[in-house]
């Protein structure tokens, strides 16, 4: 038996030492939001009772599927790197990005080479930590294989959608491919669901690729963020239905109906390609200040 957390949509570092002027109209717009809506939502003491939640579970593995950041500021790449060190190292935590990390081109020392660890292939040694990463990553822990994408592409004011690209995707579906026959469970992260109409406006721009790719190379589980909404679908694959999961924001306060921070943890029980998988869902309790066991089920297999 193998447990994996997912949580997703943090949203909790701060914008701290901001000069307004620095900042690109995109930033501008997000800081606005940030200050009169965001930041009363998307609540550092929720994180903080979720880190604790997750060392008192202590599962195997913990993923992130993006969005750490609200606008991209340095300072919050930082911040967000302090977070992940409360939750584990590199061992025990996989991040992929999500598009408020990428809300405007900056320049990867100063950003996403914060996380680099948290972000790259198991292949990718010391030798390799002042490149970019390469996505998709591959990461292997126990009897998983987590295939980590990069959604993630800077937009212009007002948009948030995502977009693998064709040469990622080539990549993906030798990756998957390759993967068939290792005995492991593929786990693909993404930040965008690949379903169709999760996220009418914000979407994956080339979702209908992705799941062309799942339907031939196939995959055991697909696991994603961004609806800030329980979603609970599939895919079809070569050899059935392949369960296509979205948590909720691991911070978000409750303000809307729906909206409630939670984080999932599944179980992987049987053989690494066929697995039976268990979902159960940890939900944020305001009245106790803590998260407490919600929603459980199997997943389709």
């Amino acid at each position: 038996m193998f447990r994996l957390a997912h949580l997703t949509d943090l949203h909790a570092t701060p914008i701290a030492g901001v000069r307004l002027p620095d900042l690109a109209l995109k930033q501008l717009l997000g800081w606005l939001s940030w200050q009169v809506r965001r930041r009363h939502i998307h609540r550092p003491e929720i994180l903080a009772g979720l880190v604790e939640d997750l060392h008192g579970e202590a599962p195997d593995h913990v993923v992130v599927t993006g969005d750490l950041t609200n606008v991209a500021h340095a300072g919050e790449f930082a911040a967000a790197r302090r977070w992940l060190e409360r939750i584990g190292d590199a061992a025990l935590l996989s991040v992929v990005p999500g598009n408020h990390d990428a809300y405007v081109a900056a320049p990867f020392a100063a950003s996403w080479a914060l996380w680099r660890e948290y972000l790259a292939s198991d292949r990718e040694g010391p030798d390799c930590a002042g490149s970019a990463v390469e996505f998709p990553t591959l990461r292997v822990r126990g009897p998983l294989a987590l295939v980590g994408l990069n959604t993630a592409t800077p937009t212009g004011p007002l948009l948030a959608t995502g977009q693998v690209g064709a040469e990622q995707l080539a990549r993906l579906e030798e990756r998957l491919e390759e993967l068939a026959g290792s005995g492991l469970s593929r786990v693909l992260l993404l930040h965008h669901p690949p379903t169709e109409g999760a996220v009418p406006r914000r979407a994956l721009t080339d979702a209908g690729a992705v799941r062309a790719v799942l339907a031939r190379a196939g995959a055991e589980l697909v696991l994603h963020g961004h609806a800030h909404r329980t979603l609970l679908g599939e895919l079809p694959g070569p050899r059935g239905p392949i369960p296509v999961v979205g948590a909720r924001s691991g911070t978000d306060a409750g303000r809307r109906p729906g909206r409630s921070a939670q984080y999932h943890l599944y179980r992987f029980e049987g053989p690494g390609d066929r697995p039976r998988i268990h979902l159960s869902i940890r939900a944020w309790d305001p009245a106790s200040r803590r998260f407490q066991p919600g929603e459980a089920r199997w997943l389709a297999s």
